[in-house]
């Protein structure tokens, strides 16, 4: 993931070129790093907690 970051950040860098600063390429490194971190936190979920309480409803139904 960190490799897929970096060729991401080059790739940006690539395309601008020149940065008025180090400040304004320190801003656009750090938005796609928030970005991508977003992204990951919505679509990596581990657990489901939804499917769980759903599983542990139909267990309880079935042993009565």
């Amino acid at each position: 993931m960190l490799e897929r970051l970096n060729k991401e950040i080059m790739r940006l860098t690539y395309v601008v070129r020149i940065f008025p600063s180090s400040n304004a390429c320190a801003r656009l490194i750090r938005a796609l790093a928030v970005e991508t971190h977003e992204n990951w936190l919505e679509a990596h979920r581990y657990l489901n907690m939804n499917d769980l309480k759903e599983r542990k409803k139909t267990e309880l139904r079935q042993a009565a």
